[in-house]
């Protein structure tokens, strides 16, 4: 059985463009490939730097970090929407360091 992870937009590029080395991509697996490549902004090495560096901040889940490291947020209401449905209430300090962590990888 597969393990189950978060994966930002970089590594799936990455992921879908080794397999289609190997073999031919499903119609949808093309469709996500494409995608990737179009909104992917970050390579898989700035992307998974970018992700463990939110992480050490200690209050983003995984699935949120991923999502910030995918969208890159340069606005507090950006990063706010993020957050909508976590259970959580963001001082504004914490919405500082998210940009402020972000904008090193812009």
């Amino acid at each position: 059985m597969s393990e189950e992870r978060y994966v930002t937009l970089a590594e799936v590029k990455q992921l879908l463009e080794n397999a289609s080395r190997i073999r031919e991509l499903t119609p949808d697996q093309k469709l996500a490939l494409d995608h990737s490549q179009k909104v992917a902004k970050l390579t898989l090495e700035k992307a998974e730097a970018l992700r463990a560096e939110l992480s050490n901040l200690g209050f983003i889940s995984e699935a949120l970090c991923t999502k910030i490291a995918d969208l890159l947020p340069t606005h507090s209401e950006d990063v706010r929407v993020l957050f909508t449905k976590e259970r959580m209430v963001l001082e504004k300090k914490n919405i500082e360091q998210i940009l402020s962590t972000v904008q090193k990888y812009l």
